[in-house]
């Protein structure tokens, strides 16, 4: 019995403890970004977008879901995928435009909190099919991406002309109806299982070459192949958050 309730005790904290490292690696980030080691900050965030994909598998697998762990899940996504990528961009882009870049980069994290909010008020009632805006952590990965490309090519994107537009285009993604998909239930990936297998190590792989690129590179290529999707198909999924106007 004693045994049992070990286990089961054990069973709960493995996935929060993934959470908590969650957490701390967007901690570690804004540690870094303030002494101006921003290729360090970006990997914490990176890293975190990890151990944040594992924990939700741990939680199912160990049948150790609870609404603590969905909660838990959520606040560390706004400090790992909202305040961290923010406070970053702010500090590598935005620190020297006073208040426009304070605003902008707070802006960023108001529409990582907003969209996490919904997310959570709406758990149970999305089909699993498409998430309604773009994730927090994909707007995350495009300011990490961004700001590892502009360690490579300074030059050409440490300007307030692309920075501006680029933090703002994710920020207000993040809050869009849009729906953007997710692939859990994707009848073409559980039907081709060795072509995703092949697909996720070639973006591995790439990743572990030149992640300096890769990174901005694959998130681009999501939100815009996305973006591209619904154009193309919008009569088709415009109501997939319909159940949102519903009336009790």
């Amino acid at each position: 019995m004693n045994d049992k309730k070990t286990l089961d005790k054990f069973a709960f904290f493995l996935p929060n403890s993934f959470t908590a490292m969650n957490i701390g690696c967007g901690y570690l980030a804004m540690m870094f970004a303030i002494k101006g080691s921003f290729y360090n900050a970006c990997i914490m965030i990176i890293l975190g977008a990890i151990f944040d994909s594992v924990d939700g598998r741990l939680a199912r697998m160990t049948g150790t879901q609870s609404s603590f762990g969905e909660q838990f899940d959520s606040l560390s996504d706004l400090i790992s995928f909202g305040i961290a990528p923010a406070f970053i961009f702010y500090n590598r882009f935005l620190v020297d435009y006073g208040r426009a870049g304070m605003v902008v980069s707070f802006l960023f994290l108001l529409c990582a909190a907003l969209r996490l909010a919904r997310f959570n008020a709406n758990i149970g009632k999305t089909s699993g099919d498409y998430f309604e805006g773009l994730p927090s952590p994909g707007a995350a990965s495009a300011l990490i991406g961004f700001t590892l490309i502009s360690l490579e090519f300074s030059e050409y994107v440490n300007t307030p002309f692309i920075a501006f537009p680029f933090i703002l285009l994710f920020a207000l993604l993040m809050i869009s109806k849009i729906p953007f998909p997710s692939f859990k239930s994707s009848p073409w990936v559980k039907n081709n299982k060795r072509k995703v297998l092949f697909i996720i190590f070639i973006i591995a792989a790439s990743l572990f070459v030149y992640e300096e690129i890769m990174i901005l590179f694959w998130i681009s290529a999501y939100t815009l192949g996305s973006l591209i999707f619904y154009s193309f198909n919008k009569s088709k999924i415009e109501d997939a958050f319909d159940w949102q106007d519903e009336k009790n």
